[in-house]
């Protein structure tokens, strides 16, 4: 479980809160530095070969002004791609998402490392936020920043995502990234009460008990 442990320090967690258009946006940030070059690691979030193997299927126009989609996921629009530097779109989901973007950054660290930056900013309703905090999105890209390092490292060794997500190894891993994004919210400013309800509210969704042959103790 010590691997676990070691990805989960791998990546530096932010949370914080912008003004857009629309209103006032919640904002998450993640960092990670990978053992690739920096086109390797652009090819990887923007090939669609690739990134079925690492994250999910996308389809579309994938271009500078095209739309794509995620399979059962987001979609929108390709607002800004600057390779292999930057990628911005817009994050859209559900019949009313308002709005939300999502921006990737890398920066080389000589020829075989690059920091990986993501950072996702959101108008989200109030009463959302007030139950699961930053969590609920975090929580989401700590687990595609672990695919994504996973492929880069070992491509042809990926697991099947629908079983290892009901390993004590994937839930350990959930949980302590719930406990990590409650620990970023307190370093924003959140009440410490505020702060353990959302990371109790996260961890309940991403990390269910499991009922059938899988669960503990069967």
């Amino acid at each position: 479980m010590s691997d676990i442990v070691d990805r989960i320090n791998q990546v530096h967690r932010e949370v914080g809160s912008r003004s857009v258009p629309s209103g006032e946006a919640h904002t998450v940030l993640l960092r990670r530095t990978y053992d690739a070059g920096a086109d390797d690691v652009w090819d990887a979030c923007i090939n669609p070969q690739r990134l079925r193997r690492w994250f999910l299927p996308v389809s579309g126009d994938l271009r500078l002004g095209g739309t794509y989609q995620i399979e059962g996921n987001a979609g929108g629009e390709i607002l800004r791609c600057e390779p292999p530097k930057l990628l911005r779109v817009s994050w859209l989901y559900g019949p009313d998402p308002g709005f939300s973007e999502v921006e990737v950054r890398l920066t080389p660290e000589g020829a075989d490392r690059t920091v990986f930056e993501l950072e996702h900013v959101a108008v989200v309703p109030e009463e959302f936020w007030g139950k699961f905090g930053p969590g609920a999105t975090g929580v989401g890209w700590d687990l595609m920043l672990l695919g994504l390092g996973m492929h880069l490292h070992a491509p042809d060794e990926m697991p099947d995502p629908a079983e290892w997500e009901r390993t004590e190894e994937a839930r350990a891993y959930t949980t302590r990234s719930s406990e990590e994004w409650g620990r970023a919210y307190t370093a924003s400013g959140a009440p410490d009460e505020v702060v353990a309800s959302a990371v109790r509210q996260t961890t309940a969704f991403y990390v269910p008990p499991l009922d059938g042959p899988d669960a503990p103790g069967a």
